[in-house]
């Protein structure tokens, strides 16, 4: 039976319409989700890296701690990248060269902890191998979202930006479970191995970026090109330079340096409380979800509310959910009849969004603080300065660690672990008059909430993005 032309019709547009948000299906347009899709779905070695370093390479929680802190280098330089693939295009072409080898990369990254990588050096080498992959993938497809997204009408404004979001978060949901249950079934160097073919998708699918080779336009056009450079440059000292930008960084960094325990939760929950992977699956399945809750949330009810208003009851109510920890690591939640599982799912749940609906303004400030004509390099450099935050957490945390000798067997200072992190996120609230007042915040519009891929990075938080 052969279907009709208006009926093929149809169907296009309806997908166009209700899963494309309005965009036009096209080859190039797949590239750049598939692209997002894979910076997801490398999700699913996420917990085979935690256990790798505790199990096989015998690392400390401050080790652990320390290490995921030096491996998210290369998204704290993401804007050299930029520069790099502007300036220097290999065989003409700034896009689909870089795209090609940061799949590469990515692969060889995998694939080395499945085989060849035994030392914390190497481990070291080999996950940060792989963060810059992700890194430098991330930079190129931002640069061609940003491009096709200045070409959109006023209507359909944060369409293409929310639809690649879309695409990294169904990567990440798929892989949430994933994660654990492989776990169960396999070693973590045969996860490694599963994991290093999906930045090859990258490599395969670059060829689809529709991109004119630069020794084909005019030298009236590269000049003009160089100039743009320059200005930009000079806007983005500018800037740079101004209280109403630097103050508001400023704060964001306070806020998101402070030091972190996950890496010694990780330990507690595996050797002391005995959590399986699949368990472990099932959290971030569930944190991813309650990621998404927390958006929604903001989104729905927030996203007028002045950012003062919003840092200040967050990181309050934040910081006292966050002592309820404190139950699980004394073991008072079994004394009042709630089992360790159930404790620690609703427990991660209603912190994830918390730590959600307190992370959105992160981005719509910094969206809000880029200038017209500097926008997509100075909302990476913004960016870049949040991410050397969340390598300042990890490094404070692991050195938090060390000195109360917090480790895979000794846990009995935990809860004063416990403790100093969460009341250390109190620190930035005495510079909230760094933030924009309520009269000059504005009115938010949607496109400032869903710009390119760094939606996906605040949802997976800097921690993630470091073993993909």
């Amino acid at each position: 039976m052969l279907i009709s032309s208006s009926g093929l019709s149809k169907v296009k547009d309806a997908v166009k319409e209700k899963i494309l948000f309005g965009n036009e299906p096209s080859a190039e347009l797949i590239a750049i989700l598939t692209v997002y899709f894979v910076q997801g779905i490398l999700g699913l070695a996420r917990l085979a890296v935690s256990f790798f370093l505790k199990d096989e390479l015998l690392l400390s929680p401050a080790q652990v701690s320390a290490m995921l802190g030096v491996v998210s280098l290369p998204w704290i330089i993401k804007p050299v990248f930029g520069f790099v693939s502007d300036g220097l295009p290999i065989f003409g072409y700034r896009r689909r060269p870089y795209l090609i080898l940061s799949g590469f990369l990515g692969s060889i990254a995998w694939i080395s902890l499945a085989t060849v990588v035994n030392t914390p050096i190497a481990a070291t080498l080999a996950i940060g191998l792989s963060s810059l992959s992700v890194a430098v993938s991330d930079v190129i497809v931002d640069s061609l979202v940003v491009e096709r997204a200045r070409a959109e009408s006023q209507s359909d404004a944060g369409s293409l930006q929310s639809l690649c979001w879309g695409a990294s978060a169904l990567g990440g949901l798929i892989t949430a479970y994933f994660s654990g249950l492989l776990l169960e079934h396999f070693t973590t160097r045969s996860v490694f191995f599963i994991t290093a073919s999906f930045p090859l998708l990258v490599s395969a699918i670059a060829w689809l970026i529709a991109e004119t080779p630069i020794n084909k336009k005019s030298d009236d056009s590269a000049h003009g090109d160089d100039l743009s450079i320059k200005k930009q440059l000079k806007q983005l000292r500018q800037a740079i330079t101004q209280k109403a930008i630097w103050l508001p960084t400023a704060f964001v960094f306070i806020w998101q340096a402070t030091p972190t325990a996950d890496s010694a939760f990780f330990f507690f929950t595996t050797n002391e409380l005995h959590f399986q992977p699949e368990f472990l699956g099932r959290v971030r399945l569930v944190t991813s979800v309650a990621a998404l809750v927390g958006v929604w949330i903001f989104q729905r009810f927030l996203k007028t509310v002045p950012f003062r208003v919003i840092f200040a009851w967050s990181t309050v109510m934040s910081a006292a959910l966050g002592m309820t920890m404190l139950l699980l690591v004394t073991h008072t939640n079994r004394a009042i009849g709630i089992d360790d599982h159930w404790f620690s799912l609703g427990d991660n749940l209603v912190l994830t969004v918390m730590g959600q609906i307190a992370y959105m303004p992160v981005l719509v400030l910094s969206a809000r603080l880029c200038p017209p004509g500097v926008e997509a390099t100075l909302f990476a450099l913004l960016m870049s300065v949040f991410n050397l935050a969340g390598l300042v957490s990890y490094e404070l945390g692991a050195g938090l660690m060390h000195l109360l000798g917090v480790n895979e067997n000794n846990f009995e200072l935990l809860w004063l672990l416990v403790i100093i992190t969460n009341l250390s996120t109190l620190l930035p609230l005495p510079f909230l008059n760094w933030l924009p007042s309520a009269s000059s915040q504005g009115e938010t519009n949607q496109e400032t909430l869903f710009t390119s891929n760094t939606m996906s990075e605040l949802v997976l938080q800097p921690v993630e993005e470091t073993v993909e």
